[in-house]
């Protein structure tokens, strides 16, 4: 009945006698939510691509701060080829893809390739980095994944960003978009999926960036939730 447990969906009981001693933990798990929410099972069936802007105006310890972000993010996923995987491209003017979805399948070398991410340093085309993401990464998704792409970004696009984030949505991606400091308004929410408050986060500083982590987490969780299953 449980497609993959980590002891939370699982409640063993040693014989009919001692179910009554199983009521009260039982309760306990089922008043849960947040952890029935975000479970580490078969819920976390997704792609995730992270889009870091890697511009001259982030510098190299934000950039750092904002790969800690990442990191934070990662971390909360059941990693593996059948649960969740992740990809990363960094952009100035240029793409680079990082690591592609699959690369690394479990948690401590995905960890450690985050950490390995040089910084860039160049200028920003939010537009084309998105339309690279949409080719390097999420044309080779599984078709049992979930699609969600974090774009993370601290100034305004030097090209346009609302046909390529279109095509994204189109394609069935749901994106998310993490404006720092000098970060357009309306480009994030050009970028973020309806609703754009579920979806488009803003901060002043890059020390501000954890504090959106447990939302973005919830996020993710909640809206697969609250999609009807076969």
């Amino acid at each position: 009945a449980v497609c993959r447990t980590n002891g939370f969906f699982s409640l063993p009981v040693n014989s009919w006698f001692a179910l009554r001693k199983a009521v009260q933990p039982l309760v306990k798990r089922v008043c849960d939510t947040d952890r029935l929410v975000c479970s580490k099972t078969c819920l976390n069936a997704n792609d995730i691509a992270f889009v870091i802007d890697g511009s001259s105006s982030v510098g190299t310890g934000n950039f750092r701060t904002v790969l800690q972000f990442v990191a934070n993010v990662t971390r909360e996923f059941e990693i593996s080829d059948t649960d969740t995987r992740v990809g990363a491209v960094q952009y100035t003017y240029e793409q680079r893809l990082e690591f592609a979805f699959g690369q690394y399948n479990n948690k401590a070398e995905l960890l450690n390739a985050i950490k390995r991410i040089n910084y860039w340093s160049g200028g920003t085309s939010t537009g084309a980095a998105i339309t690279f993401a949409a080719e390097q990464l999420f044309s080779k998704s599984k078709p049992n994944k979930r699609k969600i792409m974090i774009v993370i970004t601290d100034g305004r696009s030097y090209d346009d960003v609302r046909a390529p984030a279109l095509a994204v949505h189109r394609q069935g991606v749901i994106a998310y978009s993490i404006g720092i400091a000098w970060a357009a308004q309306d480009e994030l929410e050009y970028i973020a999926t309806d609703p754009d408050k579920e979806h488009s986060f803003f901060v002043d500083e890059f020390d501000n960036l954890y504090k959106y982590v447990p939302k973005i987490i919830h996020n993710i969780c909640q809206e697969f939730n609250s999609q009807p299953r076969n």
